[in-house]
């Protein structure tokens, strides 16, 4: 069997080994070892490898921005923010019809920008939003359906970690594609308002109303929250105009966060100790997906598959508008089976050289950044596709009394808002390339 055969044939075995529940990173490692073993004919590279990729990998210091960015995140999701943050979205816009779902979706948004990862957002909201909804008259269905797809803001909005492998990958930088990730995550929620404002019209008993507030509470209400987004400011900002590395703003921003939870009095020792832990735990398992994404890359590399398949997709002389947009279904059908990581970490090697081969009329920089928003996008609809989006579990799992098939009705709605938002930053890439 030649080294490119054995290339293809890796996939298949990759795949069956996550359907048999492997972890994501036990399998690509094992690939990598096991392809390595085979196509030289020994055990001398893989284990050369082994010894320094490890090391490497483990002891980056563009990687040690991960860290910083999950305990920010775990301050956020332990210090009650996330109830700060629907609170005074409820208070502007709770008393419009949809408005509470709205305010969901705004909260997730906030959230979403400090805490980076969109299970998270998705399970922290629906712990604080859901009873509000149904207190108001909102349906099961439709309210699990608003918050998985508010949850999915989580990874668009900077900063993000799955933005932060990306630009690792792909060798660019952080800050532009933070820059750049802004307007289509604005997007994004505004996308998402306006579903829930058809939607509430289209079925106008699937949704209550709350009385309408003084604005000197809404104002109080607001106070609550000025320090998340001073926090979201200074670490977006601060990257973008160069003030400090995205390594040393992920620490400003932990720091902040960890300041902000510990003044509001909901910092204690046990919340510090479970933030830590539950850090390094997730840290953990992002490290080993990133070291088992870097030996099956390697031995993919190494068998010549991204080179032959760049090759042989642009001899078969589809436009490069085709290509990208047979991409982005493959993406959106993958992201109804892995985790938004494991995909970024596994296609990305293999599509990017197909991509930056292409003529869309841009630099190699502008493209980067404009696929790796686009691929960010349809990967996070991946996770609210019936019938196996990985966010419908878990806020289906949140509220026992909702049939999963009442949230796939109404989620339709939102994933049809995805798609919209994709054709227009397909169509129109100066909208993500505006802060670049």
């Amino acid at each position: 069997m030649t080294d490119l055969a054995l290339g293809y044939m890796s996939f298949p075995v990759l795949l069956l080994l996550i359907f048999l529940r492997a972890p994501i990173g036990l399998a690509m490692l094992l690939c990598g070892i096991g392809g390595l073993w085979l196509a030289t004919d020994g055990t001398t590279v893989f284990m050369a490898r082994l010894k320094s990729e490890v090391f490497s990998t483990f002891s980056s210091y563009n990687l040690s921005i991960i860290p910083m960015f999950l305990l920010m995140g775990q301050f956020a999701t332990h210090s009650g923010m996330s109830r700060s943050l629907f609170k005074a979205a409820e208070a502007w816009l709770g008393h419009r019809k949809g408005g509470m779902a709205m305010a969901a979706v705004g909260a997730c948004a906030g959230f979403g920008a400090i805490c980076g990862s969109s299970l998270a957002t998705a399970a922290t909201m629906s712990k604080v939003a859901l009873p509000e909804l149904r207190k108001y008259g909102y349906s099961g269905g439709f309210s699990t359906a608003t918050l998985a797809a508010g949850g999915t803001l989580g990874i668009l909005i900077p900063p993000s970690v799955i933005l932060v492998i990306y630009a690792i990958l792909t060798e660019q930088n952080i800050a532009k594609l933070f820059a750049a990730a802004i307007i289509p995550g604005i997007l994004a929620a505004l996308g998402y308002m306006i579903t829930i404002a058809i939607y509430v019209r289209i079925y106008p008993d699937q949704a209550g109303v709350k009385e309408r507030i003084t604005m000197r509470e809404r104002v109080m209400a607001m106070g609550a929250v000025w320090p998340v987004l001073l926090v979201f400011g200074l670490v977006v900002g601060g990257i973008y105009n160069g003030w400090f590395t995205p390594t040393e703003g992920a620490a400003v921003g932990a720091m902040g966060t960890g300041l902000i939870a510990l003044f509001s009095g909901s910092l204690n020792w046990p919340i510090l100790r479970q933030s830590i832990f539950e850090t390094a735990t997730g840290t953990g398992m992002i490290f080993f997906i990133v070291l088992g994404a870097a030996f099956y890359n390697g031995f993919l590399a190494l068998t010549q598959v991204p080179q032959e398949l760049s090759t042989f997709v642009t001899e078969q002389g589809f436009s490069p508008w085709m290509i990208m947009v047979l991409i982005l279904v493959f993406y959106l059908i993958l992201g109804c089976l892995m985790d938004s990581l494991s995909m970024i970490l596994l296609t990305v090697p293999i599509f990017w050289p197909v991509i930056s081969g292409l003529d869309f009329g841009m630099t190699t920089e502008e493209l980067a950044i404009w696929f790796g928003i686009l691929v960010l996008i349809v990967v996070e609809v991946g996770l609210i596709t019936p019938p196996v989006g990985m966010n419908l579990f878990i806020i289906n799992s949140m509220d026992k009394d909702t049939p999963m098939t009442a949230t796939y009705k109404a989620v339709l709605f939102f994933v049809g808002s995805d798609v919209v938002r994709v054709f227009i930053l397909l169509m129109f890439p100066a909208i993500t390339l505006v802060f670049v």
